[in-house]
């Protein structure tokens, strides 16, 4: 093979995995599994939600917490109950929070992060689970090792297992983190963003949008905190409530963002 001809392989090489990565990273799991475009957050507090509509409302539950500490990964299960109607469909979510007795980065040794893939994996055993979800405020340092773990989860779970993650605001608008991630959707938490809160409020009311196209498939929100955007009514919305969920909450969700 002359020169011309190697050249020509190794761009059409670089072209189709080029193409590959890009099939893999904008592939939407979750609306493969047809979850409800409306989802609603149900925290560590006793929750009744058999009056809801599951066909038009998810929930996603905190099922867990595991706290990174002293070199090892503590266990924390939901322990208020959850009632649900028959048919929803759920998404676990497994809250991670680092516990720093100094100003040092967090340290996640390999056996830690097999601990960490392993109890979100566990998850998926529980009755409707449908997605997962982590819930995880990576500070810089500790973003190499967060996406090694995503990058492990998403090897171990099933193929047509939906994996989302919660994201800071602020990561959607500049921060280009995100961006390669192994994950079906960033949810843009738009609520409780202290510094920048009113620049992004009032540039989504401008009718902008997130940078990060990641951030593009869904959003979360507070019930108690609006907000003005001009995204597609079609968008799948996260919603947050600092209280135990009621018909009459739903009722204002159905005014805001319809069904």
């Amino acid at each position: 093979m002359n020169v011309r001809g190697a050249q020509l392989v190794i761009a059409v090489v670089l072209l189709l995995n080029g193409c590959s990565s890009k099939v893999v990273h904008t592939r939407k799991r979750i609306d493969e599994t047809h979850l409800p475009r409306i989802i609603l957050w149900a925290w560590e507090r006793p929750e009744d939600l058999e009056f809801l509509d599951p066909n038009h409302f998810g929930v996603a539950y905190l099922a867990q917490t595991l706290t990174l500490k002293n070199g090892d990964v503590v266990y924390s299960p939901r322990l208020q109950p959850l009632k649900l109607p028959p048919g929803v469909k759920l998404i676990a979510v497994t809250r991670i929070e680092a516990q720093k007795s100094t100003h040092q980065p967090t340290l996640v040794t390999d056996d830690m992060r097999r601990k960490l893939v392993e109890r979100i994996k566990k998850t998926l055993d529980q009755d409707k689970v449908k997605a997962i979800q982590v819930d995880f405020d990576a500070a810089i340092s500790e973003r190499h090792y967060y996406r090694q773990l995503l990058e492990d989860l998403r090897r171990e779970l099933p193929d047509n297992v939906p994996l989302s993650i919660t994201a800071l605001a602020s990561f959607c608008v500049g921060d280009r983190w995100l961006s390669d991630l192994p994950v079906d959707e960033a949810v843009p938490m738009v609520f409780r963003m202290g510094m920048d809160s009113d620049r992004i409020k009032n540039m989504l009311s401008s009718g902008a949008d997130f940078n990060e196209g990641l951030c593009k498939r869904s959003y979360g929100v507070s019930l108690d905190e609006p907000v003005t955007t001009s995204f597609e009514k079609q968008r799948r919305v996260y919603v947050f409530n600092d209280h135990s969920w009621t018909p009459a909450d739903i009722a204002v969700l159905e005014k805001r963002f319809g069904r």
